[in-house]
């Protein structure tokens, strides 16, 4: 199942030896990206030991591990954790090279640079800063002479082949993988939504907006103070320039993209690790600034003037990096409260359809990439279908799919999910909405569950011409049948017209009332299933809307009266008025005894 992904084969290999050990429960397949995660914090540190100071190392490993981007994908099943842990490595290794460079040196970079590449294709980004920083370091290493000139850029130009080597037998696959994933129809973040939305996920992390407004203040002056040299310390510029250069270069190249999406940001996982360092650096300068700015002046000043204006500069240094963590620290808790956070809950998707399914039901991914942690959880008897078919691009292909599965089944249960950019066109929930009843829909997380009917031939046709509200009208219905048992599922469908164009966003309801008026049963959605909404109707146009309403397993046996009518989206006790009502009467409905008595 992970073979369909698009992503290289390294995570999915160690994930292979990784369950030998330690087995397939969900603790176990995770605890390797949790493992993963741990040692980037370690990592972390010992680029912030090399770069600046053991100080400043600790405090930029303390940023990485209180980080929600770190922790989230610290927690799944996937490969950006292992990403992470590879730039670290990465950079780490650069390091040795610059210090040490050589044979063995190089060796190691190239080895770590092709594992970063087996695990994922934005590792790339990383190579392209390591680069950065090599032309800094070769520019400054020229003034040693021609001869060592040629010899380091010969050693970098070696490890490098040697990379290429290393990931020559997956290079066809990468090439193939990266010019057809199609993510046609998909609209971009603007850019100053995306740069804001980039620094809050590097700095503070997925919860970025439980920080308050003063800590981004507090971490951008940090940044500026990164870039300051510091004299008398051993830190050469170049050390500076490795956590910069990381970051720019990263974002820099996703926002050059120009099709960047929050679904972009986990590619930039590694960068988090380079604006910890960048902010631990900002850190370890505020902590020293006085000296050093004396040291420039070349003031002579007393001692006690010295030690004032030191405390100043680490109080503030002190302040700034407590602050930091304060709001670190306060989206944690949000992460697993806040439904904005909440991830897909597959296992309670396969839980519900295995719950529910009948003989002839069908599954339907849509977004095939699905299949690898929908499997690990399903273990019904319903066939299940990925669509799009392959990588998609063709519609026609997906139409013709969905329509094939309707015809060979009589429900649907469709997990909705990254359809944006699988299937951007909407072909095969549009396919389902235009052919099929839309029973129920539930997300989990960011995922949606629907389920569909397949429609009834025999349905009854009523004309209507019932006027809602001032342009609204009813031109008819129909039903499936006026006679149902529990569990059955009545379809309803709706045809409508404007005789104006419609500024307000309205939902259908479907009720099913008792003799006594109350409420048993209802469906409310959006037109067409979400996807006709009120304010893209043209006059003068039908628009066809189909409902299916679930009848409960434990209904009375009774006569039933179905109703049906439309409220503003976001005032739902705002109906608009059918005949001095507030609903329209559509047919009396005679749930039937089947239990014999």
């Amino acid at each position: 199942n992970a073979a369909r992904d698009i992503h290289p084969p390294g995570y999915y290999w160690l994930l292979a030896v990784w369950r030998l050990a330690a087995g397939e429960t969900e603790f176990a397949l995770r605890a390797l990206s949790a493992l993963a995660s741990v040692l980037s914090v370690a990592l972390t540190y010992a680029l912030g030991r090399r770069l600046t100071s053991p100080a400043a190392g600790l405090v930029a490993a303390l940023f990485v591990a209180l980080n929600t981007f770190s922790i989230t994908y610290g927690q799944e099943a996937r490969m950006y954790s292992l990403l992470a842990l590879w730039g670290a490595a990465g950079m780490v290794s650069l390091i040795l090279f610059v210090q040490h460079p050589g044979r063995r040196t190089a060796l190691v970079l190239a080895a770590v640079n092709a594992a970063g590449l087996w695990t994922q294709y934005a590792y790339a980004l990383v190579m392209l800063a390591q680069g950065v920083l090599v032309v800094a370091w070769l520019i400054a290493e020229a003034r040693h002479g021609v001869r060592r000139f040629a010899y380091l850029f010969g050693v970098y130009v070696v490890a490098n082949l040697f990379t290429f080597l290393l990931y020559v037998p997956w290079l066809p696959n990468a090439v193939q993988q990266l010019t057809t994933w199609r993510v046609a129809g998909v609209e971009p973040t603007p850019l100053p939504e995306a740069i804001n939305q980039i620094l809050g996920w590097l700095t503070f992390g997925v919860t970025y907006r439980y920080s308050s407004p003063g800590s981004f203040a507090i971490a951008n002056i940090l940044l500026l103070f990164g870039l300051i040299v510091v004299r008398g310390y051993g830190r050469p510029w170049w050390r500076m320039l490795v956590p910069v250069a990381w970051v720019l270069v990263s974002v820099a190249v996703v926002l050059a993209l120009a099709d960047f999406r929050a679904s972009n940001l986990k590619l930039l996982l590694p960068a988090q690790i380079g604006i910890a360092l960048w902010l631990a650096r900002g850190l370890w300068v505020v902590w020293h600034f006085a000296r050093d700015e004396m040291r420039r002046q070349g003031a002579v000043v007393s001692p006690e003037r010295m030690a004032r204006r030191a405390a100043l500069f680490r109080g503030a240094a002190l302040a700034g990096g407590v602050w930091l963590v304060f709001n670190l620290i306060a989206g944690i808790e949000p992460l697993y409260s806040d439904p904005a956070y909440a991830r897909a809950d597959y296992r309670l998707i396969a839980r519900t359809i295995e719950s529910r399914q009948q003989p002839g039901d069908a599954v339907i991914l849509d977004a095939p990439n699905q299949e690898e942690v929908f499997r690990y959880y399903y273990r019904g008897d319903a066939p299940v279908y990925s669509l799009p078919p392959g990588l998609g691009g063709s519609d026609e292909a997906t139409r013709a799919a969905v329509v094939n599965i309707l015809n060979a089944h009589e429900r649907a249960f469709v997990v909705f999910w990254g359809e944006t950019e699988r299937d951007p066109n909407r072909v095969v929930e549009t396919t389902l909405d235009a052919r099929a009843f839309e029973v129920a829909d539930t997300w989990y997380g960011d995922v949606r569950l629907a389920s569909y009917v397949m429609p009834d031939e025999t349905l009854d046709i009523t004309e209507s011409g019932a006027r809602f509200g001032e342009h609204i009208t009813l031109v008819r219905y129909a039903l499936s049948r006026e006679t149902v048992a529990p569990g059955d599922v009545l379809q309803v469908r709706l045809d409508w017209t404007t005789d104006a164009p419609l500024d307000e966003r309205y939902k259908v309801f479907v009720q099913l009332l008792d003799e006594d008026g109350v409420l048993v049963t209802q469906r409310d959605s959006e037109p067409g299933g979400g996807l006709a909404l009120t304010t893209t109707w043209e006059p003068g146009d039908v628009v066809t809307d189909l409902h299916g309403l679930l009848i409960p397993d434990d209904l009375a046996p009774a006569h039933y009266l179905l109703i049906a009518g439309l409220y503003n989206l976001n005032e739902p006790a705002a109906r608009l008025p059918v005949n001095e009502a507030d609903h329209l009467p559509l047919q009396s409905i005679t749930v039937e005894d089947v239990s014999g008595d």
